[in-house]
């Protein structure tokens, strides 16, 4: 199986080199191909191997960043044409704009803007944002209006509080009311991918500011079918924890619903033999409710504790006397994020955000 790190090999190396060469003059083509792979880099990792061709890049130019900013700008143009865009191996582009260019903001930031059409850069934003935060801030909020929905993209995506494997930006998680002009601009957006990217920032935000979301939500309810879709999806983390507002929001409480036959296939599970549990709903109002299904897994820990993940099942309406029965599994398979361990867990399971039922069960022969 390939594995990422090899999107770095000789034939990436030999064809962005066709490139570089013909569109910066004085490239340094045969110490680029030379360095770039030394003996041990078979032993570097994908963000090793990254890092390493950027500074090899680098080297490879015939002048300092600023000097270059016109060269790099074609060699941009010149693979956007190639239809090279999206490749993976080319995110040491952004990288170099982030390692050599923050000590020249205006430079930067423009590189920044047009790399990010063709490879993103919701990485290389990160330190700009950490040096020049409100200085970045203004100039991300200008990007959520640009043209191009990739650029609109990272003005989201890049200033994300808790953005996966990126650099934590300690200011916008302690208060993020200052990237709030730049999600409005972009609630309304034509582009399900920024859409997404909103939803997934506000998710972000709720986790350390669940009111402040709330209140955006309510505010943003009924703009428009693809806005509702963006807060709903936004909402998730507090779906799952059960935030009060949030599920007085959309109408979502326990009331009058019978929850009868919550039953186990059988009360041991094992790694081969997935958790197998059956349950009935029924609506007892005159009036059609609004469902949210969900489980929770109690999972025992190493020191004999409980700790509790949720997982979704559907959302659906159910009109009144309707009855909905379901049957749900859950495999124990060993994954390298979890650790399980043998003994007594739980399943519980969960409508409209509240746990109505629960059973234990015990994992066996992990």
């Amino acid at each position: 199986m390939a594995l990422i790190k090899d999107v770095y090999n000789a034939s990436f190396y030999s064809g962005f080199v066709v490139h570089a060469t013909a569109a910066i003059p004085g490239f340094a083509a045969e110490t680029f191909l030379r360095d770039v792979q030394p003996p041990h880099f078979p032993g570097f990792e994908f963000k090793e191997r990254m890092i390493h061709t950027t500074h090899i890049f680098s080297q490879s130019l015939p002048a300092g960043f600023s000097e270059s900013a016109p060269a790099f700008t074609a060699l941009v143009s010149r693979l956007l044409d190639a239809g090279q865009e999206e490749k993976l191996a080319y995110i040491f582009l952004p990288e170099y704009i982030a390692r050599y260019g923050l000590e020249d903001f205006e430079t930067a930031t423009g590189l920044l803007c047009q790399v990010t059409q063709f490879v993103s850069a919701e990485f290389a934003v990160r330190p700009f944002l950490l040096r020049y935060f409100d200085r970045m801030l203004s100039v991300m909020t200008a990007w959520s209006l640009h043209e191009n929905h990739k650029v609109r993209r990272l003005a989201s995506e890049g200033s994300r509080p808790r953005l996966p494997w990126a650099m934590a930006i300690p200011e916008l998680k302690r208060n993020p009311l200052p990237v709030l002009p730049l999600l409005e601009n972009l609630k309304c957006d034509p582009s399900a991918w920024v859409r997404k990217s909103v939803a997934n920032h506000l998710n972000d935000i709720s986790k350390d500011h669940p009111d402040l979301l709330l209140r955006l939500a309510t505010e943003w309810k009924g703009t428009s079918p693809e806005t509702d879709a963006i807060i709903k999806h936004a909402c998730r983390t507090l779906f799952k924890q059960g935030h009060r507002g949030i599920l007085s929001l959309y109408a979502l409480h326990a009331d009058g619903l019978s929850l009868p036959g919550f039953r186990l296939e059988a009360p041991e599970v094992t790694p081969a033999q997935p958790l197998t549990f059956t349950f009935s709903i029924e609506n007892q109002l005159n009036k059609d409710r609004e469902l949210r299904l969900e489980y929770a897994i109690y999972h025992l820990r190493a020191r004999g504790q409980l700790t509790r993940k949720v997982f979704k099942i559907s959302e659906r309406s159910l009109a009144p006397g309707q009855a909905l029965q379901l049957t749900r599994r859950h495999a124990f398979r060993p994954i390298t994020t979890r650790t399980y361990y043998p003994g007594l867990h739980k399943v519980a399971l969960i409508v409209n955000g509240q746990e109505l039922a629960e059973l234990p069960f015990e994992l066996k022969d992990v």
